[in-house]
């Protein structure tokens, strides 16, 4: 995995957008391959605004949910240490890359998208750790100790697998910036920190309050 193969990728949808290296506000121990603000601080022209939609680079920002969720995991490593866990729909793989620091026995990091299991690989690489790149949830085999999912719940599709993940894994955590009540037995929201996007969306000071909701050992730091 390159570099110049991520920003290959990038410009698929930005032909003149860069990645930049970044150290995170509030996660300074973590260094990700996002992309350069100076190139968000402008106008797009409708076809770049279509492409935008149609395959939005995710992967190129740390979003405010995985943000908090990472550095709740380097505040408490004891919820992570020795274990196998699983980063369910992990973008630019921040809050694997977190498990890791933290002590994981290993990381996956899954995710559908193509080039965010690159963006994974290449920020496990900046980051002088492996994490083990998986495309499919459903072929990753043997037991979960923990999987762990952040800003996922904004799509409907997704809302049945919270119970596969409550069956399949020890224990379960959520982070979400858009959902305040999770009715979905058995997940209890545990707390709720601050987590801004970067690169800086502008986003809502509502949206910059990240849920975080446990199943399982994880609920109050069983």
């Amino acid at each position: 995995m390159t570099l110049a193969a991520l920003n290959a990728e990038l410009h698929k949808v930005l032909p003149d957008a860069q990645l930049l290296a970044a150290r995170l506000p509030g996660l300074e121990e973590l260094e990700l391959w996002l992309l350069d603000p100076a190139n968000l601080d402008r106008a797009f022209a409708s076809d770049e605004t279509r492409r935008l939609l149609e395959h939005p680079p995710y992967w190129g920002f740390c979003w405010g949910s995985g943000l908090a969720l990472a550095r709740w995991v380097l505040d408490h490593p004891e919820q992570v240490r020795g274990k196998r866990v699983l980063d369910f729909g992990a973008g630019s793989g921040v809050v694997a890359l977190a498990c890791k620091l933290a002590g994981a026995a290993s990381v996956i990091a899954c995710d559908l998208d193509h080039p965010a299991q690159l963006a994974c690989a290449l920020n496990a690489r900046c980051n002088d750790m492996r994490l083990e790149i998986a495309g499919d949830y459903f072929a990753v085999s043997g037991p979960l100790d923990l999987i762990i999912a952040a800003d996922v719940l904004y799509d409907a599709e997704n809302r049945p697998l919270l119970d596969h993940f409550a069956q399949r894994a020890t224990a379960v955590l959520i982070a979400d910036s858009r959902v305040r009540t999770l009715d979905h037995p058995p997940y209890q929201r545990q707390q709720i920190l601050p987590g801004r996007t970067w690169p800086d969306l502008g986003e809502p000071e509502e949206f910059r309050q990240v849920s975080v909701y446990a199943a399982g050992s994880a609920l109050h730091g069983a």
